[in-house]
């Protein structure tokens, strides 16, 4: 059954990257309180699997099939969640790669773009698209960066991943000052070990010969004893940067990884 708390009732949410991981948390949970989502995504079944979810709850969803590194898709997305829920107040923009790690001379130039495309162009994509629908209301843009990038950098190969999510945090704090007048608020997380599938897709490659020797013999999570974070809590951290709990905090970069980049920084 849905929660009696309802706080995002008569809200809208595009979450991108909905159909599994933190995308996937994160959509049920706002529907949980109230929330109509469009599940945004490239693999059809997955996001069924979400909305179905949503709608066994006795939640509204709709499922969005679009590749956010291409302009006209996400400008059609986002005219189709106009016409079936008439608004937008929240815009969860997650999808990303990991992509190929290898060192820099090893790394060809279209694995480099290929995840430029998807994770910076993609985060681009996505908010420049859904202004015109948050201007009309207000709302809250929540963006899915990493550790990466922004205090880790020991990640040996994962030199065009951490590119993009560096360039996420700059990019969510320009969009936060430039469309602050709207009552747009824009915020980005940077989770650390998250048990997702992403770690799945990721293409390592000759890294060895490049790594610098770090060794942490109780693990790298020093709030766990190593275990990594759920979706879940993510899912949490995204609907509290959603909620008007959160209606004076725009800009901000937010870790959530139980200070495991404070000790591999």
């Amino acid at each position: 059954m849905m929660s009696q708390d309802k706080e995002f009732t008569g809200k809208v949410a595009l979450i991108t990257g909905a159909g599994s991981g933190i995308g996937k948390a994160a959509a049920l949970l706002l529907a949980r309180q109230g929330a109509r989502v469009a599940a945004l995504g490239r693999t059809d079944d997955e996001l069924q699997e979400t909305v179905q979810q949503i709608q066994q709850e006795g939640g509204e969803a709709m499922a969005v099939l679009a590749d956010i590194s291409k302009p006209d898709e996400m400008e059609k997305a986002y005219a189709n969640v106009q016409r079936q829920f008439g608004g937008l107040h929240i815009v969860f923009a997650n999808a990303g790669i990991n992509g190929v790690w290898a060192p820099i001379e090893e790394l060809e130039p279209d694995e480099w773009d290929k995840t430029m495309n998807i994770n910076l162009r993609g985060t681009f994509l996505t908010l420049k698209y859904a202004i015109p629908l948050l201007k009309e209301n207000g709302g809250s843009v929540i963006i899915t960066a990493s550790v990466n990038g922004t205090r880790i950098f020991s990640n040996t190969g994962a030199t065009a991943y951490s590119t993009t999510k560096a360039g996420q945090v700059a990019f969510t704090k320009m969009a936060a000052l430039e469309l602050a007048k709207h009552r747009i608020r824009v915020n980005v997380i940077c989770p650390g070990a998250i048990e997702t599938n992403i770690d799945e897709n990721t293409q390592k490659r000759d890294l060895e010969s490049a790594k610098e020797p770090v060794e942490f013999p109780e693990g790298v999570i020093p709030l766990t004893d190593g275990k990594p974070g759920t979706s879940e809590q993510v899912a949490e951290l995204v609907a509290f940067l959603a909620s008007d709990r959160a209606s004076h905090i725009t800009g901000t970069p937010i870790w959530i990884d139980g200070a495991e980049s404070l000790l591999m920084g």
